[in-house]
């Protein structure tokens, strides 16, 4: 079974790296090139898990298409983020990828060191069964979001880059009647005590 058969489809979200304008509130306690070299440690540990993964694969940038970087061996088409903010960009991937005949679509970004290719296709799993699966984060929001059909109401009202991004979206779910699997919580790195020793 080649990739494109499977139907499934795995959307990274990628800042683009520039110097001060990524890690931003890290970069406020050990600075903007620490926070920069950091940045670039989290996007390579995505590449490792992701390019284990036989399905296919989209890497959106947040402000150009990068044809140089070393994403190519890894992923399998590059696009471009559109929207005026997180949830109108998330909304707008998925419903690209479910109009391209996708039938169950994942998306993660570049945050969450401990996220691993065994969690990822868990949720692949869990979308054969539920409607919505979401992978929360010990900062209240979430570092895995995928779903077999396109739910606006997933990308509506929401604070983004707040602690209750979680919590609004659960509550969504709840009361849209639709079946959803949480995985397991994990640390995205957003905060200088985020980081694990070997990264202080």
């Amino acid at each position: 079974m080649t990739k494109r058969k499977s139907k499934s489809l795995l959307i990274i979200f990628y800042r683009n790296p520039e110097l001060g304008k990524v890690k931003t509130r890290l970069a406020a306690s050990i600075g903007d090139a620490k926070a920069y070299s950091i940045y670039l440690l989290l996007a390579e540990h995505t590449r490792n898990i992701v390019e284990k993964l036989m399905l296919h694969k989209i890497l959106y940038y947040t402000d150009f298409i990068d044809p140089e970087d070393n994403w190519s061996t890894a992923i399998d088409e590059k696009q471009l983020q559109l929207g005026n903010d997180l949830g109108e960009k998330m909304e707008t991937a998925f419903k690209t990828g479910f109009d391209s005949g996708y039938k169950s679509i994942c998306i993660i970004g570049t945050d969450c060191l401990d996220l691993n290719t065994r969690t990822i296709k868990e949720a692949f799993r869990k979308l054969s069964t539920h409607d919505v699966v979401i992978g929360p984060a010990v900062d209240g929001g979430y570092y895995l979001l995928g779903m077999n059909h396109l739910h606006p109401v997933v990308f509506k009202n929401k604070d983004w880059g707040t602690n209750s991004v979680l919590s609004d979206t659960l509550h969504d779910l709840k009361i849209s009647g639709l079946s959803f699997w949480q995985l397991v919580t994990l640390n995205d790195i957003d905060r200088v005590e985020d980081l694990p020793p070997n990264f202080r």
